[in-house]
């Protein structure tokens, strides 16, 4: 059974991706027909927010982009912030959406960002506390790292909206400006669902992951 549910850890996540590096490379060879930088889109899309005060920089990487709700800044990796695909642009709105989540003041994002440092620190330690009761063979110190490994599958779960959220976002904003046709929302719409099952994977293998750990003290104690 352990070794079933370690093999699954492992694969769930390298199958998603695997498929997400798929569908980018895809769509990073073809261009759009607006023709305009993943900089230039995601500037469009936050002054058509009111979020002239948002500033758009490179960060170093290969699909790193992110948004800095504590800065307010968009990150973009070098291949969205230059490029002119599919893929850039969808990369670069889907970051905007976090943005505009921000602005709104979204629950899901709010909670995540306030709930990250407490579950930064709880993850950090939750191995060790694990390892120091199995050293003291103290049941309860166990069951107490593996409690604290849980932290950050409740911050995985509060993620998959949050992603899923400004994926949606992504897209209506690239129509409603007229930033893509009709083909390429339906790519946006893939790469960007690729992207989100990654999340979902994520959450499945953190699952498997306490249950696991779960086991193998059940089995321990017996």
């Amino acid at each position: 059974m352990d070794l079933i549910i370690l093999i699954a850890i492992l694969i769930i996540p390298a199958i998603a991706q695997a498929n997400i590096s798929k569908t980018y490379q895809k769509y990073l060879q073809i261009n759009s027909k607006i023709n305009l930088s993943g900089v230039e889109i995601a500037r469009k899309i936050l002054d058509a927010n009111n979020l002239k005060d948002i500033y758009v920089v490179e960060t170093k990487g290969v699909l790193t982009d992110h948004y800095d709700p504590q800065r307010k800044v968009v990150r973009l990796s070098k291949d969205i912030f230059h490029g002119t695909s599919i893929a850039s642009i969808s990369v670069a709105a889907h970051e905007c959406g976090h943005a505009i989540q921000d602005k709104e003041g979204y629950g899901p994002l709010k909670l995540r960002s306030l709930i990250y440092p407490i579950v930064n620190i709880a993850t950090s330690i939750s191995y060790f506390i694990i390892l120091l009761g199995i050293l003291m063979q103290l049941l309860n110190v166990i069951y107490l790292g593996i409690a604290l490994t849980t932290m950050g599958l409740v911050f995985q779960i509060i993620t998959l909206p949050v992603e899923f959220d400004a994926s949606n976002r992504a897209i209506q904003e690239l129509e409603k400006l007229k930033l893509v046709t009709t083909n390429e929302s339906d790519g946006s719409k893939e790469v960007l669902k690729s992207a989100a099952l990654t999340y979902v994977a994520g959450v499945l293998a953190s699952i498997l992951q306490i249950l696991r750990l779960l086991l193998l003290v059940q089995n321990r104690d017996d």
